[in-house]
C-alpha cells in the first residue's frame, strides 16, 4: 500500500461542492483517504487577478503507482470539467500530488515531490495540520519547518465549514 498526500482546490462555481466531489472521485478511483485537513480559504498564487482558491490536504492509502494516480487524477480533473488554458489561471479543480511515500521522481508530467510546494503556504499550511512530521525526502525537513520558514506572504485562513 502506498500513502500520497494531495492537495485539491478551486476557486470556480461552488468551490465546497467541487472539493467534496473531488474528493469522493478521488475514493471511487484512487484509494481510501485517510484523513482530511480543514478547508483553507486562499489568495491566488502566481496570478493574483481572480477569486480566491479552496484548498484542502488528503492523505490517501492507494494500491496505485504515482505514474498510475496522476493519470487517475488528471481524469477526474477533467471528469469535473477542468480546462487548462493558463497557467495559474482559474479552475472549477485542481489535484496535485504533494508527496507518495517518500519518493522522488522526475518523469515528463511527473514531478515528485511537487517542486513548488515548500515556497506555497497554501499547500504547507493545510498538510501541516495532517502530516506535520512528514520529512520532505529531497529537503530532509519537516512540513511543520516548512511552513515555519516559508517566505510566501499571501493570505491563508482556515474556515469552519
Amino acid at each position: 500500500m502506498n500513502i500520497s498526500y494531495l492537495l485539491i482546490g478551486g476557486n470556480e462555481g461552488d468551490r465546497m461542492a467541487a472539493l467534496a466531489a473531488a474528493r469522493a472521485n478521488i475514493e471511487a478511483a484512487a484509494g481510501s483517504i485517510r484523513t482530511c485537513s480543514s478547508l483553507y480559504e486562499t489568495e491566488p498564487w502566481g496570478k493574483t487577478d481572480q477569486a480566491d482558491f479552496l484548498n484542502q490536504a488528503l492523505c490517501l492509502e492507494t494500491v496505485a503507482d504515482a505514474p498510475s494516480l496522476m493519470n487517475i487524477l488528471l481524469g477526474i480533473e477533467e471528469k469535473m470539467g477542468r480546462k487548462r488554458m493558463e497557467k495559474y489561471g482559474s479552475r472549477i479543480i485542481d489535484i496535485d500530488i504533494l508527496f507518495f511515500n517518500d519518493a522522488i521522481i522526475h518523469q515528463p508530467g511527473l514531478i515528485i515531490p511537487h517542486a513548488e510546494v515548500q515556497n506555497r503556504r497554501f499547500a504547507l499550511a493545510p498538510l501541516e495540520e495532517i502530516a506535520p512530521d512528514y520529512i520532505h525526502p529531497v529537503l530532509g525537513v519537516s512540513v511543520r519547518e516548512l511552513l515555519l520558514t516559508c517566505t510566501d506572504p499571501l493570505a491563508v485562513k482556515k474556515i469552519n465549514a
